[in-house]
Parts: C-alpha cells; sequence; structure tokens
C-alpha cells in the first residue's frame, strides 16, 4: 500500500487536487493518505470532503487519516512513501500583510511577493524552520520518501532542503506545464498546439521558453515575437510585462506577467510611475488575491462539505503523475527544481535550484542536462539566483547582516532603495514578524 503524507492539508482547494487525481489514478487508488496541518478546523474539512470522493471516485478504497499539530507530525509521516508539502508560514494575517505594508512606507511597491523580492526573502526566512523541523522528521521515521514540494518560494525552499538535509526533494509548479500553451492561446496560435514541441529551462518563476516549434518541426518564435509585439503596441492585456521580455530579450519567459514585473528593476519604478499603467502592472495583488480567496471559501465551504456527490477529474497537477511513474515505472516527463548538480546548465551555478525537465521512473526524479543559455537569460536568472543563494545563507548561518546582503541585491529592492533605508525596513520586518521568525545575530 502507498503511503502518502500531505503537509499542509488545510490547503483544501489544493487537497482537493492532488488527492482527488491520486484516487482517481489506479496504482495509487487505495493508498493510505495522512492529512497533516496545525489548523483543526481546516482539517476537519479537507477530511470530509476528502472522504465524499473517495467513496464517489474510488469505491472508498483509499484510507484516510488525519493528524493534528507537531506533536503528531512523526506518526503522520512514519514510513510515507510520498510527502507533499503545500504550507503557508504565517499566513495572510499577519505575515502576508506585513511584508507588503512596512515595504509600502519606505515607497517599495509589490505584486505578489512570495517568490523574490523582500516579501520573498521574509517569507523564505519564516518557513525555513519549519522545513528544517519537517526534515528532521523525514530523516527519522521515513528516509526513502521523496518530497514534493509546491511551497513558495519554491528555489529558496527547495534548494535548502536539497542542499542542507537529506530528503529526496523535488520542487514542483504549474508554471512550466502551461507555458506555451497559454502563450499560443493568447496570440491565436491554437491551430499550432497539438504535437508542438518545446524546451523549457532557467529557475522558479524565471524558466524560459528556449525553443518551441510546431508538430512538423517548424520554429513558431518568428509568429510568436511578431504577433506578441503588435499585442502590446495594440492593446492592454494581462501579459504586457513578458511580452516585453520577448521582444527585449528574446525569448518568453513561464510564470505571469504580474510575478515577473517584481523580479527585475524595469517595471516598479517611483520615477517612473506611468509604466504601472503602460505594462497593466497589477500592484498589491497578492493581498487582494487572498482577501477574494478567504471569502470565496467561506462561501463555497458548506456547500464543499455537505456534497455528498462530490465528484472529480484527474487535473494536470505534476503528484499523482510523478508517484504514478515511481510506482509503476513507467516514465513521465515533468520540469521539476532541482539542484544544478554537474552542471545541468553550465551557466548558472552550481549550488542554484534550477528548473529543468526531469524523467520520472522507478528510479525517481532525474534531470536533464539543458547546456548553456543564452548570455542574457543566464544573467537575468542570476540576478534572482544571487538573492535565493544569499538569503538560504540567512536561513542557515541566523546571520542578519545577510538578510541585508540578499535584499541589497534584490534586483527591484535595490533600484528602488538607498542601502541605509533596505537596512532599516529589514530590522522593521524582522521586529513586526516577531515569533514568526528565529532569532538573527
Amino acid at each position: 500500500m502507498v503511503k502518502i503524507t500531505f503537509m499542509g492539508a488545510g490547503s483544501t482547494v489544493f487537497a482537493k487536487n492532488v488527492l482527488g487525481d491520486s484516487m482517481c489514478t489506479e496504482a495509487l487508488a487505495d493508498s493510505e493518505i495522512r492529512l497533516y496541518d496545525i489548523a483543526g478546523d481546516r482539517l476537519k474539512e479537507s477530511q470530509i470532503m476528502l472522504e465524499a470522493i473517495n467513496q464517489n471516485v474510488n469505491k472508498g478504497r483509499a484510507k484516510i487519516k488525519t493528524y493534528l499539530g507537531a506533536e503528531n507530525r512523526k506518526e503522520a509521516l512514519r514510513d510515507a512513501d510520498f510527502v507533499i508539502n503545500a504550507i503557508q508560514v504565517g499566513g495572510y494575517d499577519p505575515c502576508t500583510i506585513i511584508d507588503f505594508e512596512i515595504p509600502k512606507k519606505y515607497g517599495l511597491r509589490q505584486t505578489i511577493a512570495d517568490t523574490l523580492g523582500i516579501g520573498g526573502i521574509m517569507r523564505t526566512l519564516r518557513t525555513i524552520p519549519v522545513m528544517e523541523d519537517f526534515a528532521r522528521d523525514i530523516e527519522e521515521v521515513c528516509p526513502d520518501a521523496w518530497l514534493l514540494n509546491y511551497t513558495n518560494p519554491m528555489a529558496m525552499l527547495s534548494g535548502y532542503m536539497q542542499r542542507y538535509t537529506g530528503v529526496k526533494t523535488v520542487g514542483l509548479c504549474h508554471s512550466v506545464q502551461i507555458c506555451s500553451q497559454d502563450l499560443l492561446k493568447s496570440l491565436g496560435m491554437e491551430d499550432r498546439l497539438e504535437g508542438r514541441k518545446e524546451l523549457i529551462a532557467g529557475i522558479n518563476h524565471m524558466g524560459w521558453l528556449l525553443e518551441i516549434c510546431d508538430k512538423d518541426g517548424n520554429d513558431l518564435y518568428p509568429e510568436i515575437k511578431r504577433l506578441a509585439k503588435e499585442k502590446n503596441q495594440s492593446e492592454k492585456h494581462n501579459d504586457m510585462v513578458r511580452y516585453e521580455y520577448i521582444e527585449k530579450l528574446g525569448y518568453y519567459c513561464t510564470e505571469s506577467s504580474e510575478h515577473n514585473a517584481e523580479y527585475n528593476p524595469y517595471f516598479i519604478k517611483s520615477s517612473y510611475p506611468e509604466l504601472i499603467d503602460k505594462f497593466n502592472i497589477p500592484l498589491d495583488e497578492y493581498p487582494r488575491r487572498c482577501i477574494n480567496q478567504i471569502e470565496e471559501w467561506n462561501k463555497r465551504r458548506d456547500e464543499l462539505m455537505s456534497n455528498q456527490a462530490l465528484n472529480h477529474t484527474r487535473s494536470r497537477e505534476y503528484a499523482s503523475y510523478i508517484m504514478e511513474a515511481m510506482v509503476t515505472n513507467k516514465p513521465f516527463k515533468i520540469g521539476g527544481n532541482v539542484i544544478n548538480k554537474g552542471g545541468l546548465i553550465e551557466n548558472l551555478p552550481h549550488e542554484a535550484c534550477v528548473e529543468v525537465p526531469c524523467m520520472v521512473d522507478g528510479m525517481g526524479v532525474n534531470p536533464c542536462r539543458v547546456g548553456r543559455l543564452p548570455v542574457q537569460l543566464a544573467a537575468m536568472n542570476m540576478t534572482n539566483i544571487n538573492v535565493q543563494l544569499i538569503t538560504i545563507e540567512a536561513a542557515v548561518t541566523r546571520k542578519k547582516e545577510h538578510i541585508y546582503h540578499a535584499a541589497m541585491l534584490d534586483p527591484h529592492t535595490g533600484s528602488e532603495m538607498t542601502l541605509d533605508n533596505i537596512v532599516k525596513m529589514v530590522d522593521e520586518l524582522i521586529d513586526a514578524h516577531g515569533s514568526w521568525l528565529p532569532k538573527f545575530k
């Protein structure tokens, strides 16, 4: 019997997708599913929902157990084959609010703040200590388990686990799966979708669509570049930043424009406020999403909890396909976040966490060598990798000076703020987070 432990099972809708997928997969249908969370109400809601799906799509074959609180974490993990991580430390209130409001006092505006920038730095620093606790338990009670990490900041958390623990870890993100599909659809090129071939590599949220051709091998980039430029010049839409990447850098990027607007010094600039409108950049987007998601969940909760006919169709989330491939030894290709061991991407650091094609089978996750990125793309990635590596260093050493260094080297923060104000902002953020952060020296 396959044993699957879901950390952060109070993420009810996401748990529905990933674990519902498992129940729709014959090789995983009779799994023992362990739901772990520190919030009892959300844990119970997820259990009720998944029990209904188990009965309706899986003839009740899965065995679902719940584990509440850190004192039960080891038992939730014991002898697990797979551990799925979907936690958020500190939640919207207070931590996301802090991550946005304090930088705003210093004139630093953000859109999502969960991957890079000062928001991504702080989120990493409050999450790594929890991940370290997970790692020590996994090493003790299920040392052969694979950790499938969905929690952001993806590169920093996955990179920490891969470099500083013995846990077999791969980071997973939706953006690779939908990248070329969404691009072609948005440009009216749906007829090129079927049978297309592509190569995507870089880092999480800044992977690059390096090659794309149709089923007959015709390069689609010339037409993509022409149509993207025309669209940016003729209308307002939600992907203007990435289309500007295509024109200026020559390649499309995996993650959305609202994300990428804050990963560089080019778009959110207090000296050029007109850029916000020009590129249709949604400042403070993530807090709005959080508020809307909380309201939506409050509306949907009773419906989901009381719907005994609740059903599920297998989604495109990687997790069930990865587990199936490992259990059945039938290969499956993913875009995975792994350490750049041996130079999978030659012109990025070996200690960086990179996003590359990976083949999954009974031997685990097997990353593919990509070679060299175009120099301008590697350079863009490095501006983010610098922050990622120094933030991990701050988390490992608990040295406050490295938090300053990470913020100073962040491309958006450094382009907007003085060094002295960066230090003041970081100190204020540390104070405001209080016990959500470990002590730094």
